[in-house]
């Protein structure tokens, strides 16, 4: 489970020309699922990606999580960030976890990172969607789980 976080100032999903989730200052998540990955390690990365110290306190360093900021989250699921890029000009799919299995799996994140926080959006699973960002920095981190 791979978890690529971007702090903005401002992030927002469209499919088509409907928006399906906006935020103001906080995180946009995308979450690549892998095979193999796991609900407890589902949980780990939701609790660690909200208490990630990436935004600045009053001295200006990296030293408050998006809790403590009061930020909100947009939470995009991204297959192509399980992709298989090791060798080759084309990446390889084969590590993603297949969609029959991923749908539900990002939709319990998304239920289970809205207990744990307020002002939680999402984009929507399978669809075509333009994401556009302020990314605040740029402030970019990947996070990453072990699927056992």
């Amino acid at each position: 489970m791979k978890a690529l976080l971007q702090r903005v100032t401002t992030a927002k999903v469209t499919v088509g020309e409907r928006c399906v989730g906006e935020i103001g200052s906080g995180l946009l998540v995308f979450l690549g699922l892998e095979q193999g990955d796991q609900r407890e390690a589902g949980l780990r990365l939701l609790d660690r990606l909200l208490s990630y110290r990436i935004f600045p306190d009053d001295e200006g360093r990296m030293n408050r999580s998006v809790r403590d900021a009061g930020g909100e989250v947009l939470l995009v699921s991204q297959f192509t960030l399980a992709a298989d890029t090791r060798k080759g000009l084309r990446p390889g799919f084969s590590t993603a976890m297949a969609p029959q299995e991923a749908e539900p799996f990002f939709a319990w994140m998304l239920a289970q990172l809205r207990e744990r926080h307020a002002g939680v959006a999402a984009g929507e699973f399978g669809a075509n969607m333009q994401v556009s960002l302020v990314n605040d920095g740029p402030v970019t981190f990947l996070l990453e789980t072990s699927p056992a």
